[in-house]
């Protein structure tokens, strides 16, 4: 019995992040219309230095450079600095550029260390030591901000307990494939929902790391960029937020940037992101909660920091808890108790497919190609779930690693190429392949062994979730498969 009741504990707990997903849905219809007000405008422009944090990104790095420079603002009040920790050709190229840039008079410096020490907190930490800029504006080398975007924002910074301002990624190779189109919902609902959401209702939100603007102050106040977490960016937001700052969200200002063009480069990017979560959630969830802020504001953050753990939990669930159940069930005729497991199960996963959705809803994008791609989100999270939730136990365990850069393809929107780019010369920037593949195909065998036996018992209202999830971990593997071989040859 007790393994039937942890069974459907855990289902409990997915649940809950599947309605605190879908409470997001019904919080947009009251913050849809939020935006921050007009702010006064700086009498004098402040000082500003821009940052761009690079480790070997050869296919991107020119162009950053060169579009960064186009910022529109007062060439006197502007300070730019490559922060570049690469250790292969990529030097010599942003060395040019810097160089080119500097003969035209424009203050733009290129920084580099002996060491990658801290990794990208490290390097942005270090950088300030000659940063001059009041404000410190970070785009990563994959994003290409619009001219204008200093000029559209530096001006909520008139508020003087505002730390941070974070713009909307919009995504430039969005169309390339079915993956950057599937990515793309994804992050449109964690822009248009989460974001929105969070920061329309005064709760803790996060800088995403890039495309995002600084006060100097806030950071050094909040005690400086921290590398003991691999999300420096969410690990600040809340140190900062819990010192008195205050962030702004800008829904209105889009900064375009590349997603991940292949299934390993995307995984390597969900690992960093669901290991630093949860990394960060042991870190501050205690401070938070000892915090005197209101209790909403407490769960909000226990959800928002604990969310990348529902991987792991369902991984644990399905793997050691509901082929038992099953059986348990079955022997001491239980089964009529599959009215508690369909509500919990519809409600678990109906709750994200729901707030995916409406992310294209809240953007006003087209809604019949939203719902085509629903069936692929629902694939591409079974796909995440052994890799997110490898990410999320190695937190949990305090087991750390290596802040592994997401390698980007230099591909844009308007000039579609096979995602199959990158030069087979250039092995550094092929993504790490993925590990595990060989437990995902197992996984995917027992899932197809229980899946008959649902059959042959008829069980039948397991039978969509368990087709779903063989399915799943069969084309994952295959996936990691596939990309093992690419990179052999």
């Amino acid at each position: 019995m007790s393994i039937i009741a942890i069974h459907f504990a855990l289902l409990f707990i997915l649940c809950l992040f599947g309605l605190h997903r879908l409470s997001m849905v019904f919080r947009w219809f009251r913050y849809r219309k939020h935006q921050p007000a007009t702010p006064k405008e700086f009498a004098q422009l402040p000082k500003v230095t821009v940052q761009i944090p690079l480790y070997n990104e050869r296919m991107v790095a020119q162009r950053i450079v060169d579009s960064i420079v186009k910022l529109e603002y007062p060439h006197d009040k502007l300070q730019i600095q490559i922060v570049d920790d690469s250790n292969d050709d990529t030097c010599e190229l942003v060395a040019e550029r810097v160089k080119f840039y500097q003969q035209q008079g424009i203050d733009i410096e290129h920084v580099q260390r002996v060491n990658r020490q801290g990794f990208k907190a490290g390097a942005l930490k270090d950088a300030m030591d000659t940063a001059t800029g009041e404000f410190i504006a970070i785009f990563d080398a994959d994003f290409i901000p619009h001219p204008n975007t200093l000029l559209d924002s530096i001006h909520y910074f008139t508020q003087k307990d505002v730390a941070m301002v974070q713009l909307r990624w919009e995504h430039l190779n969005r169309r390339s494939s079915l993956l950057t189109k599937t990515q793309a919902i994804m992050l449109d609902a964690h822009f248009s929902l989460e974001q929105q959401v969070r920061s329309a209702s005064n709760m803790l939100f996060n800088f995403n790391g890039t495309a995002g603007i600084w006060r100097t102050s806030a950071i050094i106040d909040a005690g400086h960029w921290s590398a003991d977490t691999l999300t420096e960016d969410l690990d600040l937001s809340y140190r900062a937020q819990l010192k008195g700052w205050k962030m702004v969200y800008l829904n209105h200002i889009p900064c375009p940037g590349e997603l991940p063009a292949d299934m390993n480069a995307f995984k390597s990017q969900q690992y960093r992101w669901a290991k630093g979560g949860v990394q960060v959630m042991m870190k501050m969830l205690s401070t938070v909660w000892r915090a005197k802020i209101p209790l909403t504001k407490k769960i909000e953050s226990t959800f928002h920091l604990s969310n990348n753990l529902a991987y792991f939990v369902m991984l644990v669930d399905t793997l050691f808890f509901l082929v038992p159940s099953l059986l348990l069930r079955d022997k001491y005729d239980f089964l009529n108790i599959w009215w508690i497991d369909i509500p919990l199960l519809i409600m678990s996963s109906g709750g994200h497919l729901i707030y995916l959705y409406w992310g294209q809803i809240a953007l006003k994008r087209n809604k019949s190609r939203a719902l085509v791609k629903v069936p692929n989100l629902v694939m591409l999270g079974i796909q995440l779930a052994i890799n997110n939730s490898k990410a999320g136990l190695e937190a949990l365990m305090g087991r750390e690693s290596e802040f592994v850069r997401t390698p980007k393809t230099g591909e844009l929107q308007n000039d579609v190429k096979p995602v199959s780019i990158v030069p087979e010369t250039i092995k550094n920037y092929k993504a790490v392949a993925p590990k595990g593949a060989i437990f995902e195909f197992i996984i995917a065998g027992v899932y197809a062994v229980v899946l008959m036996w649902a059959i042959n018992h008829q069980h039948w209202f397991m039978l969509p979730f368990l087709l779903l999830l063989t399915i799943g971990f069969v084309t994952a593997a295959l996936h990691s498969f596939y990309h093992h071989y690419q990179l052999s040859k």
